[in-house]
């Protein structure tokens, strides 16, 4: 990225106290939404005053707990806010894009300046409508001022709300669109029931998506207020607006296709029955749990870490450490889900651009849900509450956005000793840290968990509506699953990118590849049947980037270069895969340049506080060449460094029937198993299970204790 400086940090009062660009409002006629919209703004309205009610009545107790790694509180964002404004740089028209705490490093963190001591920094990235441009400004909040205003050259920051409700409002309001629609069979009066979602464009090559901020809209409809529009895709009509000059300047009518017309609804009053054999199962902790919380940092059992959220990753950890009989040991500095991208399979007119990326083009922290007990978390729970801003800098409150828990996770460890007829058995249970981001269609929920033997987890949830598209009468695809009449899902994948800065018993440590290899020499291997793992050690960046193999059962150790364990050993964490895959798209593709870092499972780098995300700074619109693949081409040197460790999962999607009209979770994810941190099972000291009954005891559970002790 290339940044031009064109002030320092001088602000003034010279800025317009209109922070937000307004909108253009579009004409009004025959059975037009305005009604409508000016209720949803008064409700919009009247839920962010209550939300803002309910943050502050809590901000007071999360501020007393202040740490530099703590998100930015209420009144810093709205200190940031008011900096930017003040600044003599500042004018009508720029849009708040993003605005995020710029984090303290490992080494300021630990340097021999105490860390509540440091200086609160933040860096907000504004869209300037006017000036065609954008702008990234850093502000020291300790000492309240603008310290660098520099112009952002060459690339296009993520989508904002403003800009979603701008593409449908003049989608709608534009002639060739309403001729389109026409000739589709719909008339004026069902405009109000056409939906247009907003889309990153990407970059295909062609002059707009170079010269100019564009968003692509697509078309859906509702037979009613409360239809699922996705069952009804307008399907080969698109646009491209562009956001800075506030016009439609495409209009892409490729082909009429039939508007699918059967409703598929999932809402509870859309159905008729329910089971009704389900009895109450209740989640009692008569006690309260088990964890402890103090500001955003957590403690449970042997565990603790700090929480922490932005706006572009959503829910982040930090110093996450475990208790070895006494001793502090560090695992991770800090974890976060640093790039999503979701690439569409299908070659028809409508899907073949999709390539999302989910965190950089859109914000997976600005789309955070608000998680309601018994619904999203079940159990005895507590909420971490975030404050992002919209566009005009305006506080905007996500109460409720982090679920911490825990929960039964099944058998720990057991063992029947047939010659006592003795049962040992403990219970397992889990920390559960998390948070669910809607993108449009797709639901997203981001489960970290800890377990008591030293495993960390992280579990991805995929749910909500598959994207849709429309079939010709007796039409039949191979890029898609028939849904109905009419209608089909493309067939797409999902690659997640987890950024790691491990910190496995200190902050110098390397990755170690284990493979396991059968024993070709029959001399040696008689029977045919011995193995044994083999061991390399990556010194470089280009030898680090790899794939998942199942054939050799392959898996990484991120080991601690500076410490030995008991047994003479490297004290290390293994990180194990999951479900996983590699994308379908070819070489020489757009996907391939902008998302390069899909085409490996792990990548390796030397720690570089401006190396933040996979697909690079600024995925929007960008042609590609940025991120891991560029960073890694100067193969430095990653053994006994700060590293970070990037593992990309990705989920294959070939859409099921049951996936429709909603689609039940689909799972994936990774662990970091302890192998070799510890000296033996760490979950020895996890107090006896409570047995009741003696079926699979073979005692009598009520005179003895129970068959778990």
């Amino acid at each position: 990225m290339s940044d031009t400086t064109i002030s320092s940090d001088q602000h003034t009062n010279g800025g317009s106290p209109v922070a937000g660009h307004q909108p253009t409002t579009a004409p009004s006629a025959p059975g037009a939404a305005a009604p409508r919209a000016t209720t949803r703004q008064t409700l919009k309205k009247a839920k962010r005053e209550r939300l803002l009610a309910a943050h502050e009545r809590r901000r007071e107790h999360l501020e007393r707990h202040a740490h530099p790694l703590d998100p930015l509180s209420p009144s810093e964002t709205q200190l940031a806010v008011r900096l930017v404004r003040e600044h003599k740089r500042f004018a009508y028209g720029m849009r708040f894009s993003m605005l995020m705490l710029v984090e303290p490093t490992r080494d300021q963190l630990h340097g021999p300046r105490r860390a509540r001591d440091l200086d609160r920094r933040a860096e907000v990235v504004l869209i300037d409508v006017p000036g065609r441009t954008s702008w990234r400004v850093m502000l020291n909040l300790t000492k309240a001022k603008v310290t660098s205003w520099r112009e952002i050259e060459g690339h296009q920051p993520p989508i904002v709300t403003d800009e979603f409700v701008e593409v449908e409002v003049e989608a709608k309001f534009d002639g060739r669109v309403q001729e389109a629609l026409r000739r589709r069979g719909l008339d004026l009066q069902q405009r109000n029931l056409v939906n247009v979602d907003p889309w990153s464009s990407g970059n295909f090559g062609e002059p707009e998506e170079n010269d100019r901020r564009i968003a692509r809209g697509l078309f859906n409809m509702r037979n009613h207020a409360d239809d699922n529009a996705y069952a009804h895709p307008i399907d080969g009509l698109s646009v491209v607006y562009d956001l800075y000059g506030e016009e439609i300047i495409k209009v892409e009518d490729e082909e009429v296709r039939p508007v699918p017309s059967e409703s598929s609804n999932y809402a509870a009053h859309f159905q008729d029955r329910w089971r009704t054999d389900l009895k109450p199962l209740d989640i009692v902790q008569p006690e309260g749990p088990s964890f402890s919380v103090e500001g955003w940092q957590v403690r449970w059992q042997k565990w603790s870490f700090r929480v922490g959220f932005n706006q572009r990753e959503g829910l982040t950890l930090h110093e996450v450490s475990y208790d070895d009989d006494g001793t502090v040991r560090p695992v991770l500095f800090r974890a976060s889900v640093a790039e999503m991208t979701v690439p569409y399979g299908d070659v028809a007119y409508i899907q073949r651009r999709k390539n999302a990326f989910d965190a950089g083009e859109y914000g997976l922290g600005l789309q955070a849900n608000s998680l309601e007990l018994g619904c999203d978390c079940l159990g005895e729970i507590h909420y971490f509450d975030t404050t992002c801003i919209d566009t005009s800098g305006e506080l905007e409150p996500k109460n409720n956005a982090i679920c911490l828990h825990e929960e039964d996770a099944g058998i720990l460890w057991k063992h029947w000793d047939l010659r006592t007829d003795k049962t040992e058995v403990r219970r397992s249970r889990r920390l559960v840290i998390s948070f669910i981001s809607t993108i449009g269609n797709y639901e997203y929920g981001f489960y970290w968990y800890l377990y008591q033997d030293g495993t960390i987890e992280l579990e991805v949830k995929a749910t909500g509506i598959v994207q849709t598209g429309a079939l010709h009468d007796g039409e039949t695809t191979k890029y898609g699953t028939e849904l109905g009449p009419n209608l089909y899902a493309p067939h797409h994948q999902h690659f997640f990118c987890i950024r790691l800065d491990p910190s496995v018993d200190g902050d110098r440590n390397q990755v170690t590849e284990v493979e396991t290899v059968a024993v070709e020499d029959p001399e040696e291997n008689p029977y045919g049947n011995a193995f044994h793992p083999v061991k390399r050690t990556f010194a470089t960046e280009t030898e680090a980037r790899r794939r998942v193999n199942q054939d050799t059962a392959r898996g990484w150790l991120i080991e601690s270069t500076r410490t030995k364990n008991g047994l003479g050993g490297r004290p290390a964490y293994k990180l194990v895969a999951g479900e996983n895959c590699l994308p379908f798209a070819r070489e020489g593709s757009s996907l391939h340049g902008r998302a390069g870092y899909m085409w490996n499972h792990l990548w390796v780098t030397p720690f570089d506080e401006d190396e933040r995300y996979p697909g690079g700074e600024f995925p929007n619109q960008h042609p590609g060449g940025d991120g891991l693949p560029a960073w890694t081409e100067a193969d430095r040197g990653i053994v006994d460094r700060d590293i970070v460790v990037w593992y990309v999962l990705g989920h294959h999607h070939l859409v099921r029937p049951e996936d429709w009209p909603v689609m039940p979770v689909a799972r994936m994810g990774f662990s970091l198993k302890p192998t070799g941190f510890f000296d033996r099972n760490p979950a020895l000291d996890v107090p006896p299970s409570e047995c009741h009954g003696d079926a699979a005891c073979g005692v009598d559970a009520t005179s003895d204790g129970g068959c778990c002790a």
